[in-house]
């Protein structure tokens, strides 16, 4: 695995009309029941689409299955993953949702293991499914575009700013050579969040000039270290709690909260400033990350919008956004839901569930029915921008300082190794007490 070149930092200034005319092509149509989308699946073409995963965990899992239901001529051909065990229970699972067809076509010489196995997966499709731990993301999807491939990749797609540029440098040849790249923030895909980006639009709040975003949960899994594990396999079991791998739950989870602010201003912030720290998950098993984050982002128009996310059990938990314009307020929620209250806080527009199809599965039917229709999807710019905010306000709170998009986006600071196997040593490695060091403000040197 090679690391990032250095690139000359792009133009990331954005107005809403541009920001809107850019991602138009991946909300336009989102709408349509999704037996309409199914039939426009084979408009062009009945070439068999071949699919390789690249991941091989729940969420990988996940996709590969959504891409399968997408097309009606699709089938997986190649999966690759670090661990022989995860590989094998996602076929399996696989192999049970699609008995008795012809869509999961796995040989065994296309079953690849280890942290090379990327490369031969991708080989073998013609779209591929890249659901690793986001550090290895940028990686993998430079060897995807550069090998002529459409790419479905999870978010964030990388946990440092080399990553970011990397990703930033390869949305440019995928552009260039009409391949299609959608990125896991579905809410881009999801009718109520879409159904209010058009009243934004059309004026009904007035300007955006604050906001807050939340992601407060109970937190996530942890996988006991095991007799005789090395320390590589326990950080690669464990992925999210490092940073190398995951870069903190502001990035892995609250991005898509994060991702809307950005889609709903239609701008990427200038700064970032906040606070955050570890109260509740204070062990070894939590690695190095923290369990809350409260970031203030400040817009280039003037919004600025508080954003939080926690990790802490027996607390409040939401997980949607809240927007105030000049004329009114919005409120989101991720379970469908969407309303506008005026400024007199009147109810003016209320979106509810109706039976709208699961945007996780719509972005799928989008992918496919674009590369059928010889249409292209670029999220990857897009992507790596809300990547890069969600990057922004770790480093804000791991610093404690006032962090500026310019600034942050010349750093040169690797989190993810340039060569990784099962012999290295990870970044991070704990101490002779057994616990990992941990960022702390005032000291942490992030730029």
């Amino acid at each position: 695995m090679n690391n990032s070149k250095k690139n000359q930092k792009p133009d990331l200034q954005s107005s809403r009309r541009t920001f809107c005319k850019n991602t138009a092509l991946f909300t336009a149509g989102m709408m349509l029941p999704a037996m309409e989308m199914g039939a426009m699946a084979n408009v062009f073409n009945d070439k068999t689409l071949k699919i390789a995963v690249v991941g091989c965990g729940g969420r990988g899992t996940g996709a590969a299955n959504q891409a399968l239901k997408a097309d009606e001529n699709v089938e997986l051909v190649a999966m690759a993953d670090a661990f022989e065990d995860r590989l094998n229970g996602s076929l399996q699972s696989l192999q049970k949702e699609f008995e008795g067809t012809k869509k999961v076509n796995v040989k065994e010489k296309n079953k690849f293991v280890g942290f090379d196995a990327y490369k031969k997966a991708i080989d073998q499709a013609d779209v591929v499914i890249l659901a690793t731990p986001p550090g290895f993301r940028p990686y993998h999807f430079e060897y995807a575009i550069n090998a002529g491939k459409h790419v479905f990749m999870e978010k964030p797609v990388a946990t440092d700013v080399p990553g970011i540029r990397k990703v930033l440098e390869m949305a440019k040849v995928a552009k260039a050579n009409k391949l299609n790249v959608v990125v896991g923030l579905q809410r881009h895909y999801q009718n109520n969040y879409i159904a209010m980006e058009e009243k934004i639009n059309q004026n009904a709040i007035g300007k955006i000039i604050s906001g807050q975003v939340y992601w407060n949960s109970g937190g996530v899994w942890v996988n006991p270290r095991k007799a005789g594990q090395s320390e590589m396999e326990y950080q690669m079991r464990n992925w999210y709690y490092f940073n190398w791998l995951c870069g903190d739950h502001i990035l892995e989870q609250h991005i898509h909260n994060i991702d809307v602010a950005n889609w709903f201003i239609g701008e990427y912030p200038v700064s970032a400033q906040g606070m955050g720290g570890r109260l509740v998950r204070t062990g070894s098993e939590h690695g190095e990350i923290f369990d809350h984050h409260f970031v203030e982002f400040k817009y280039p128009g003037g919004a600025v919008i508080s954003s939080q996310c926690r990790h802490q059990p027996g607390t409040w938990s939401k997980v949607g956004e809240d927007f105030q314009g000049t004329k009114g307020s919005v409120h989101m929620n991720d379970a469908g839901a969407a309303s506008i209250t005026d400024i007199e806080g009147n109810n003016i527009f209320e979106y509810r569930n109706r039976r709208d199809p699961n945007p996780y599965q719509v972005e799928h039917d989008k992918l496919f029915a674009s590369i059928r229709n010889k249409e292209v999807i670029s999220d990857a710019e897009n992507g790596a921008k809300s990547t890069m905010t969600a990057i922004m306000g770790r480093m804000a709170t791991y610093s404690g300082q006032i962090i500026n998009w310019d600034e942050a986006l010349k750093s040169d600071k690797v989190l993810m190794p340039e060569e990784v196997t099962w012999e290295s040593t990870p970044p991070t490695v704990p101490g002779k007490d057994g616990l990992y060091p941990i960022p702390t403000p005032g000291k942490t040197e992030i730029i």
